[in-house]
């Protein structure tokens, strides 16, 4: 593949945090979502300390992340078919911008997802910080299929959520075995979008297919990666929030990004 086609994970990430109304206000978030369904005595726990730890039924956080999935897949596919109509000599101009608008989805789905099973605000008052970047990376990587990011990510909540209460906070992860392996899950994820840009260009070349092509392919990969992480929250956090989490060992495998096929509800 030439070298000109090498995407970094890092400046897509940072472009696509970077996009309009890519940041959710948290509070706002998880009193708009949880409104009617809970007590607001409820909600006010669930904004202090996070919603599995506050006592809402995990029935209902499941069904708002569900929600929260089919909306943004919404939007997303609308959007990634508009972005697909361009042909020829338009590619190089829209691959860029089609990348960063999948990733800005991508993030926010994150967001409301972390929100909803217990993890404090992700962006910091000036935006994306080292710790927001590294713990999205990692959110990314359980998203796209990458097991040691799943262990990462499962000694970052072990390790927060003792000290800060039911939340779990980002958190520069400098020191010890999950700084390298944040690198080493943005690293494969480069790699993969490369491949998918040059997959999803293709699909460009005849404007119209291409635009049809290109939605559906979003549709596709977005929903799966929500829904991947989704599960993994729902099944780690009450876990965590209850003390009861051991973390595991990180171990780097060769084959550490997996394709998942079933439909993970």
């Amino acid at each position: 593949m030439s070298e000109k086609l090498q995407i970094s994970f890092e400046s897509v990430l940072s472009a696509a945090a970077n996009a309009p109304h890519v940041r959710i206000d948290r509070e706002e978030f998880l009193r708009k979502q949880l409104s009617g369904r809970v007590s607001p005595e409820m909600i006010d726990k669930a904004v202090e300390r996070g919603p599995i730890a506050a006592g809402v039924p995990q029935d209902i956080i499941d069904k708002l992340a569900k929600n929260s999935i089919n909306f943004e897949t919404r939007k997303v596919t609308v959007i990634s078919a508009a972005t697909g109509l361009p042909g020829g000599a338009a590619i190089a101009a829209t691959i860029p911008a089609d990348l960063a608008q999948f990733y800005a989805h991508v993030l926010r789905i994150a967001q409301k997802l972390a929100y909803l099973y217990g993890w404090d605000e992700l962006f910091s008052e000036n935006g994306m910080d080292d710790g927001t970047e590294q713990t999205l990376t990692l959110f990314i990587g359980v998203m796209s299929g990458v097991k040691m990011a799943n262990a990462a990510l499962n000694k970052v909540a072990a390790n927060a959520a003792p000290k800060i209460g039911a939340k779990i906070a980002a958190k520069p992860l400098t020191k010890g075995a999950i700084y390298p392996t944040v690198k080493k899950v943005a690293g494969y994820l480069g790699i993969r979008m490369t491949k998918d840009v040059f997959g999803k260009g293709v699909s460009k070349i005849i404007p119209g297919i291409g635009a049809a092509t290109s939605g559906v392919l979003t549709w596709a990969t977005f929903k799966p990666m929500a829904k991947r992480l989704r599960k993994y929250l729902s099944e780690v956090a009450p876990i965590v929030v209850a003390g009861e989490y051991v973390s595991e060992p990180i171990i780097i495998e060769p084959d550490d990004i997996i394709t998942v096929s079933e439909d993970e509800g």
